[in-house]
């Protein structure tokens, strides 16, 4: 990959932020980052490959920042957001349930092998994209705590349960890696507090902060990439050792200085390519010489909705039930895996992301609704926690 390559890619990675501009449309950034790469790419006009090994490990690096990120906006240290743990979960294991079904049935109609896949992708749900509506919208309120702590146990959830369902034979090595990069995790997390009560941490960000050294994302990097080391070599996406270590810093307190810096690392540079490579990737002429892949894809996301609306019969408000069928990352890695292990179908991975547009679509008209429900403007928000600096 050149330079010139390089400028071509975040150049057209604006059109995601051109396409979020309009305030009411409630569209996420990576939906134009997607079709930018969709037209420079594979289905476009072939002038960049994702194929070449330096655009794929870019590509990978921004996976594992925004997997990473998603991580730390969930709020685990909200007081609130604890309480409606037990609530949240119930919600979640009933929409895994209602998932097994329609699945099930998905892979059947299709015949495809697929049915694990397919039922954790209808279960799913996206924090990185629901946690930021509800803050943007301002909304407040008991059952949206609720909707947010389903969201964050259903993402983590599947997050885990993803690489077990995409190759099912290799199912044992995965749960050995899954459990490898979860266990320096939980040690990552003792150690971290253990440094941030001692103080060292804070009087390695007063130096740090004074001599302009960044040596809190440098630490957090080398962890990250260390983590996502581990999970290549067991088999396992980079999304689980992003998001867990993610869950990690957001659960010991992430100064506001790493996450200026983790952001202007993610969301302005590698983050967009990883998107704009994901996008280049997809072929979707394979969608239209394999009709029956673009009803597969209308299948999953119709059925994504299908499954989160109906635990409006367990009393949670229907724009909620449906922000919550917002999905992203993981038909994201779904795709991604897929592809890479050639474990799909021709015009599958592309599928995939088809559903999961249409569930950003529908989260898109929700939030909206459930604005002029839950919308309030008070400080105390479902937003994460700002610990100090």
């Amino acid at each position: 990959m050149s330079f010139f390559q390089l400028s071509l890619i975040a150049a057209v990675a604006l059109l995601g932020p051109l396409l979020a501009l309009p305030r009411t449309w409630h569209l996420p950034v990576v939906l134009g980052q997607l079709l930018a790469g969709i037209v420079i790419g594979r289905t476009g006009f072939g002038l960049v490959d994702p194929g070449d090994p330096t655009f794929t490990l870019m590509a990978d690096v921004g996976f594992a920042l925004v997997m990473f990120v998603a991580g730390t906006h969930v709020p685990v240290r909200d007081e609130e957001i604890r309480a409606a743990l037990g609530s949240g979960a119930a919600r979640a294991g009933v929409a895994a349930g209602l998932a097994a079904a329609v699945g099930i049935g998905i892979a059947a109609a299709f015949g495809t092998a697929h049915a694990p896949l397919y039922v954790v992708l209808l279960a799913s749900s996206s924090a990185a994209l629901v946690l930021p509506i509800v803050d943007s919208l301002r909304l407040g309120g008991p059952k949206v705590l609720t909707t947010t702590a389903q969201v964050a146990i259903a993402d983590i959830a599947c997050i885990v349960a993803l690489p077990l369902a995409v190759d099912p034979p290799n199912a044992g090595r995965t749960a050995l890696g899954a459990l490898a990069v979860g266990s320096c995790s939980v040690l990552l997390f003792f150690v971290l507090r253990a440094l941030e009560r001692s103080g060292m941490r804070g009087r390695l960000h007063e130096v740090s902060e004074d001599r302009k050294f960044a040596m809190e994302l440098r630490i957090q990097l080398a962890l990250l990439f260390a983590l996502a080391g581990l999970a290549v070599f067991g088999r396992v996406s980079i999304m689980l050792a992003g998001f867990s270590f993610g869950l990690v810093v957001a659960a010991v307190g992430e100064p506001r200085r790493l996450a200026h810096q983790l952001f202007a690392v993610s969301d302005g540079f590698l983050g967009p390519v990883f998107f704009v490579w994901l996008g280049a990737s997809l072929d979707v002429h394979d969608l239209g010489s394999n009709p029956p892949m673009i009803l597969l894809g209308l299948c999953l996301g119709a059925g994504t909705l299908l499954v989160h609306a109906a635990i409006r019969l367990l009393g949670q408000p229907l724009p909620l039930a449906v922000l919550s069928a917002s999905q992203l990352g993981i038909p994201v890695a779904a795709a991604t895996i897929g592809s890479q292990m050639k474990l799909l179908e021709p015009g599958e991975a592309a599928a995939l992301v088809l559903g999961a547009l249409i569930t950003i679509a529908a989260s898109a008209l929700a939030g909206s609704r459930a604005a002029r429900r839950f919308g309030r403007a008070q400080e105390s928000r479902t937003a994460p926690v700002d610990p100090a600096s």
